[in-house]
């Protein structure tokens, strides 16, 4: 292997080709029959017999592994039965649904659009079935509990049915939690069974359905396997016991569980994974940062309760060391030929922007990271990107994200996957991490952070009308702009101590800063697995601007937003004295 020359590696352009055309086509797709060839729902000897070949395979690139067993609660849907008269109707049932275990129930339907809480809240649905059109999700099942509906039943928008976690809870419950759970029995019948039903009920008919479902939950034990190099190489090989580090990482994750064969979803991105993994192993004495390589399960029958484990149980560790978490999910689909809308945090999205365009020529229009993708650690402070990284064109087709109409289904196999696709988002993954491991200071621009700052705070002091001044916010946030710019302007003439320098105080800027943007504030527990607003740490005050001008609630309201504006000042002020620190 040449060694690279560069000053600094991470932003030659001749090392980011050099590296990227080191991804093995064949390699990819020969992980890709072995990932074909299982099942692997979580906590199942099947997933475990899988998890051992990833360990293997990281082993063999010079990663020091450790393969986990964690307490996690896991949700298996079995059989399920929806009758209408005396016509059985295809169905599923899905992976935290409440199993009808004292015998099937049976109740009216009524139509409730997609299910949303507004439209819920219009009708009376307690001890009702409800009919929803679309998938099952989260907050669906959320809406339908609170209301006391007896069941759910959704409408496929295909012919297919998408299998789904329905809990609106992070990760495992605590005691705290777990009362948040369905309630409902939930199932999915297709798009034209589901359309019969609707028409009937739309016209006013009386229309009863029985449920009867079989869903296997509880706590079993999952495996989480990590693996990991340090920066220029140091402490690598063998296993992760007694190998401790003080050196920051890069953490690149996805999980390993499955819906069915889970070819693309998530055997694409595990190929990737390993891939990747392998081509930085082999030039990590370019290196400034340490490599952590996470392979999570629970993601799909455990509302991410891996992920969200291992943030709970490293907590201290991730908070001390993690610089940033590159997630991939569901890579190298075919027709997935759109790279624009993968979700990225503000400060990463021009490292995102650059690659994406590097290696497929495509625009990426910064779209805000959701909910999702085993996004566990915003809560510790760390800038994240990614999740799903290629889609299909978005069409009539309602999905969460465009991943094609075979994803959690048992027809997501191994024909799906483009290898042209697989090399091209591998390489992607793969640029993006070159950088932020060999790069002499971070590539995290907190200038545009402070941009998308201002100018939500901008929107929402419009609406305030005078009722809360925010101008103390909007000055530290243009303090925040200028250092994080002084940073960036300089960090090409960095080196040594002053380049490590200004790599912690990126990190501690973003404790402070990432969770403002990301969470409600609390920053050790996670927030609901439904979705939130942009700058969910604003809320308090937003909540305030959105009250109707001589509302008798405005002084209420005003004492919580008051108490909102403390706590981000408090961060913007430590995020401020972190950028002074490293000029």
């Amino acid at each position: 292997m040449d060694q690279m020359t560069s000053g600094n590696p991470g932003q030659d352009a001749a090392t980011l080709e050099q590296i990227a055309d080191e991804v093995d086509r064949e390699r990819l797709m020969a992980h890709m029959r072995e990932f074909a060839r299982r099942v692997k729902l979580s906590g199942t000897p099947e997933e475990l017999e899988s998890f051992l070949y990833l360990q293997e395979q990281m082993k063999g690139f010079g990663y020091r592994t450790e393969l986990l067993s964690h307490d996690a609660y896991i949700s298996l849907p079995g059989k399920s039965r929806v009758e209408e008269g005396s016509r059985e109707i295809r169905s599923i049932t899905h992976s935290m649904s409440v199993p009808t275990a004292g015998g099937p129930v049976t109740a009216e339907l009524v139509y409730v659009g997609e299910g949303t809480e507004e439209l819920i809240s219009r009708q009376d649905v307690r001890g009702k079935i409800l009919l929803i059109d679309g998938i099952a999700f989260e907050d669906v099942a959320a809406a339908a509990s609170k209301a006391g509906a007896l069941g759910e039943l959704h409408v496929s928008p295909t012919e297919l049915l998408y299998e789904m976690c329905v809990s609106p809870v992070w990760g495992s419950p605590s005691q705290h939690t777990k009362a948040q759970l369905p309630s409902t029995v939930i199932c999915t019948i297709s798009r034209d069974d589901g359309a019969a039903l609707r028409e009937r009920v739309q016209a006013g008919e009386s229309v009863c359905v029985t449920l009867e479902t079989e869903v296997d939950t509880g706590w079993r034990k999952t495996p989480l396997l990590v693996c990991e190099i340090g920066a220029r190489g140091g402490e690598h090989g063998g296993d992760l016991e007694g190998g401790a580090s003080s050196d920051p990482f890069i953490l690149f994750s996805g999980h390993h569980d499955t819906w069915h064969f889970g070819v693309m979803d998530n055997g694409g991105a595990n190929a990737t994974m390993l891939e990747a993994s392998r081509i930085l192993a082999a030039h990590r004495q370019d290196w400034q940062r340490g490599l952590r390589v996470c392979f999570w399960s629970g993601h799909s029958h455990g509302r991410y309760s891996g992920s969200a484990w291992y943030a709970d149980d490293y907590w201290h560790d991730l908070e001390r060391r993690c610089a940033a978490h590159v997630n991939v999910d569901s890579t190298g689909g075919a027709g997935a030929d759109v790279l624009g809308h993968s979700g990225v945090i503000d400060e990463l999205k021009a490292l995102a922007a650059d690659e994406i365009a590097a290696v497929s020529g495509q625009l990426h229009e910064g779209r805000r990271q959701g909910r999702a993708a085993d996004q566990s650690f915003w809560g510790v402070g760390i800038p994240s990107m990614f999740g799903s990284l290629s889609h299909h064109p978005q069409g009539a087709l309602k999905m969460p994200v465009a991943l094609g109409p075979w994803w959690h289904t048992p027809e997501d196999l191994i024909e799906h996957i483009d290898p042209d696709n697989l090399v091209r988002d591998t390489k992607i993954a793969l640029r993006v991490l070159w950088r932020l491991l060999a790069e002499t200071v971070l590539p995290l621009r907190y200038t545009a952070y402070a941009q998308a700052l201002a100018d939500e705070l901008d929107r929402i002091d419009g609406a305030l009308a005078g009722r809360l001044p925010l101008d103390d916010l909007k000055r530290a946030v243009g303090e925040i702009r200028h250092l994080a710019s002084e940073i960036e302007t300089g960090a090409e003439s960095l080196s040594g101590a002053a380049a490590r320098k200004a790599d912690a105080a990126l990190m501690r800027a973003s404790r402070a800063l990432v969770p403002l943007n990301y969470t409600s504030g609390e920053r050790f527990h996670h927030d609901p697995a439904v979705p939130s607003p942009g700058w969910l740490g604003l809320q308090g005050i937003r909540d305030l601007a959105g009250l109707e001008a001589g509302s008798p609630e405005t002084l209420f309201y005003t004492v919580h937003a008051r108490q909102t504006r403390n706590r981000v000042a408090h961060a913007l002020h430590q995020a401020r004295e972190a950028l002074a620190a490293a000029l």
